[in-house]
């Protein structure tokens, strides 16, 4: 990315802490859109009951699923929307923008959060037709269609682009990214302008509940965390368990996160049964309890082909432990190579067991790491400061 806009980043991101801002919102309405009740829970609830506590109506669209009532719960005001976050059906996402125009003009926003693409793309473009006063349009990485290589997907992405164009070209209007890679591609593709783009990394962290913690007793715990996908890295992550098992390094292998049958990289039940049942993995599925899981690893590594900014690993440093990660956008921005952790190739087993025995066999080479990365999450990455900046730029289009 150009030097000249590096400053205009951070300059942007420290918006949070600059006084003489708005802070009562009151009589206002705030509403998200999210594609998965599930996502706005795990990444943006702390900053809609921050902006609940500053005055604002808040109202969340998401399709309806077992998370939803949790929503209401916290007093939220929850709709239900048609919103498929895979695959391309005209009939059906024409289906999502006019619904979406519908709800806008109901409840007249004052201001909108889009949250992923979908959202980003048809939330951005009802808006516009609806005439909603401010737009927030957050991206949490530039998804599949920019990672594939498929040349079908190279048209999809010239269309993508387009859309992305119409959808954040709102008159008042921000677009958060989460890596310094994104912001430099959204802006040289001419998708956005210096003056709309602004970095926030990730959705932060809670401090209080992701403590350090020592290392559990026993043969190290080298963990994967994430949905099970293919754009993840898991299949680079179980050939290089295979290869240190095969050189007789002590150690567990650990696969942990839920399968995603809608996400096209999905990775089957059946093949991460073989996995398991092979020996070479363990695979533990869902689980809600993270500071727990990440309490029993010794070390966590996300070895994915491209990322916004990937909470797991922010989660992970927060516990004090080290991290190997491929040298991609997002994972990059937690993952500073040498200092909290270790980064190689993307698609490479055999640099990703290299880097992985390398901290199985140096316990206090991993324990540095593990404390240099708590202390990067604290500086960067803790949750008060991301709810902060998030509320700065709600003050900014609404001054």
């Amino acid at each position: 990315m150009p030097e000249s806009r590096t400053p205009h980043v951070f300059i942007r991101a420290r918006a949070g802490i600059q006084p003489g801002l708005r802070n009562d919102f009151t009589g206002m309405r705030l509403l998200f859109v999210v594609n998965e009740a599930y996502f706005f829970i795990s990444h943006r609830l702390p900053i809609a009951l921050e902006a609940k506590a500053h005055g604002f109506e808040v109202h969340v669209a998401t399709p309806r699923s077992k998370e939803t009532e949790q929503i209401s719960r916290v007093g939220l005001m929850f709709h239900a929307i048609p919103l498929s976050r895979s695959g391309l059906n005209p009939l059906r996402d024409l289906g999502t923008l006019i619904s979406l125009m519908r709800l806008f003009c109901r409840i007249r926003p004052d201001i909108v959060h889009l949250v992923t693409i979908k959202p980003v793309i048809y939330g951005g473009i009802a808006a516009r037709i609806a005439s909603v006063p401010a737009v927030v349009s957050a991206l949490t990485g530039l998804g599949s269609v920019f990672v594939s290589g498929r040349s079908f997907w190279g048209l999809l992405r010239a269309m993508v682009l387009i859309a992305y164009r119409f959808a954040m070209g709102h008159r008042n209007s921000r677009v958060i990214v989460q890596n310094l890679d994104d912001f430099a591609f959204l802006t040289q593709a001419g998708v956005v302008t210096d003056r709309s783009i602004i970095l926030i990394k990730g959705s932060g962290v809670d401090l209080s509940l992701f403590r350090t913690s020592p290392e559990p007793a026993g043969e190290p715990i080298v963990m994967l965390a994430s949905r099970m996908l293919w754009d993840k890295g898991v299949a680079e992550f179980v050939e290089a368990a295979r290869q240190l098992k095969t050189q007789g390094v002590k150690a567990r292998f650990v696969l942990v996160g839920d399968i995603d049958l809608r996400n096209p990289t999905a990775i089957s039940f059946r093949q991460l049964e073989n996995w398991h049942q092979s020996g070479m993995v363990e695979w533990w599925g869902h689980h809600s309890d993270m500071p727990d899981v990440f309490a029993k690893a010794s070390l966590v590594c996300l070895p994915s082909y491209r990322e916004g900014l990937p909470k797991a690993l922010i989660e992970a440093a927060a516990c004090g432990r080290a991290i190997v990660a491929t040298d991609v956008p997002g994972c990059r921005e937690i993952v500073h190579d040498e200092e909290n952790g270790i980064l190689v190739p993307p698609g490479d087993a055999i640099s990703l067991a290299t880097a992985m025995k390398r901290l199985i066999e140096d316990v206090n080479l991993r324990r540095r790491m593990g404390t240099r990365g708590r202390q990067i999450v604290e500086q960067q990455f803790a949750l008060e400061k991301v709810v902060g900046e998030t509320l700065a730029v709600y003050r900014e289009l609404l001054i």
